[in-house]
């Protein structure tokens, strides 16, 4: 007979830090590093590119709590976000009115076409 899971935190049991110099935003239950959202920073964008939960954590709403603080932080911070990471990329799809508009797009100048 196994152990019964621990309950989902509150979202105000998560604690969301940007550890900036690690490059990663931190979620931390009751002091303990619980997850991580990895991202390489631009000027213009954050790239999301790896989200991972720790193992103790799991199946608890840690890494939903994590990306939506670490969006948030990002609209506040007048960025914008490449998700390479397939947690975050699937987050944003999911939620389109809150965060579809944070997504990097490039643009190119109408004077580079190609020649024919």
């Amino acid at each position: 007979m196994s152990a019964p899971s621990p309950s989902a935190p509150a979202p105000d049991d998560v604690a969301v830090t940007d550890v900036a110099d690690r490059h990663r935003y931190e979620a931390r239950v009751e002091g303990q590093l619980a997850a991580i959202a990895e991202y390489l920073p631009t000027r213009e964008f954050l790239v999301f590119s790896h989200t991972e939960v720790l193992p103790g954590f799991e199946g608890r709403g840690i890494a939903t709590t994590l990306v939506a603080r670490a969006l948030d932080d990002v609209r506040r911070r007048q960025l914008r976000v490449m998700p390479l990471c397939p947690f975050v990329a699937a987050f944003v799809r999911r939620h389109p009115q809150e965060y579809g508009d944070l997504v990097f797009t490039s643009t190119t100048p109408g004077s580079l076409t190609t020649a024919d």
